[in-house]
């Protein structure tokens, strides 16, 4: 049975007038009449008895009117299910666990009461993973430091400024001071993240390295945060790292404040240029910044 002559029963019984009911529809009476005529030899029922002027239902037009509305409303609820999941958008993230903390999550927690039926689909990778991924199409918005060379495809919006921090194991020497100098790094074992995935970081830890001289000792190169805070706690040596790595370093190792202090690292989402205007990744950018300001104002309201 279909739906559309179902309708035109409905609302003609609902009116009581063929007339009115077809006024409604926006359907002369004629047609209006012939639909529910079809109806009924589809059904091989009667379903109005029909007078000069008038008409009354009968029996089985009484319970089709009765059931008819329930049906037409699981009709109308499932269509809009159906439209609604059509709509619903995926948001494939990238980022960095050593970048994003404190950022993330509370930017997805907010997010997802603005656009509760959005889906995001989140992968832990390198930078260059990342900006790969997100020239290939494979990612929507990235989460990382913005890389020295521009690129003209990728628009970047600052999230958050981290200060740095020097990561040491709690027996190391250097934890009796309070506060670290950059000359407290010379000739210093030092574990860092890999040339190969990480060549922003080398180039801008080399550039300060050899601007305050230090003489770097490379003990140990890793591929993300969680085997650089292992070396690190196995003593293989010390590290340069963002201020917000605090929340996941073990209870052996601890961070030292830096002073004076290199640049702050330019925590940034990522999305292609084209993608600016998509209204769905604007908002998530923004409770990205959002967070990160409020991380921030946390962190320095503790200090």
């Amino acid at each position: 049975m279909e739906l559309r002559p179902l309708r035109s029963f409905i609302a003609a019984a609902e009116d009581g007038n063929i007339s009115r009911a077809a006024a409604r529809l926006h359907l002369t009476q004629p047609a209006l009449s012939r639909q529910i005529k079809g109806l009924e030899d589809e059904l091989g029922v009667t379903l109005l008895e029909r007078g000069a002027h008038s008409f009354s239902l009968t029996p089985a037009g009484d319970l089709l009117l009765r059931e008819g509305r329930v049906l037409l409303e699981r009709a109308d609820a499932l269509e809009h299910r159906v439209r609604a999941t059509a709509k619903a958008q995926t948001i494939r993230v990238g980022y960095s666990p050593s970048l994003s903390a404190g950022i993330l999550s509370p930017a997805l927690e907010a997010f997802s009461q603005v656009h509760p039926k959005a889906r995001v689909e989140l992968s832990d990778l390198t930078t260059n993973e990342m900006v790969d991924a997100l020239q290939k199409g494979t990612l929507d918005v990235i989460v990382t430091v913005a890389p020295l060379k521009e690129n003209p495809e990728i628009s970047w919006t600052t999230v958050q400024q981290q200060a740095w921090r020097v990561v040491l194991p709690r027996l190391h020497p250097l934890n009796a001071k309070k506060t670290l100098t950059p000359q407290d790094l010379n000739d210093q074992r030092l574990v860092v993240y890999s040339q190969r995935e990480y060549p922003d970081y080398w180039a801008f830890i080399s550039g300060w390295f050899k601007q305050q001289h230090i003489n770097a000792r490379i003990a140990s190169e890793c591929d993300g945060v969680t085997s650089l805070i292992s070396a690190v706690e196995a003593g293989i040596g010390i590290a340069l790292v963002v201020e917000r790595i605090a929340c996941l370093i073990p209870e052996r190792v601890v961070l030292k404040p830096l002073k004076p202090q290199p640049e702050p690292l330019q925590i940034a989402a990522g999305t292609l240029d084209r993608q600016k205007k998509d209204k769905v990744f604007a908002v998530f950018i923004e409770e990205l910044k959002r967070a990160g300001e409020m991380d921030f104002g946390a962190e320095h309201a503790t200090v």
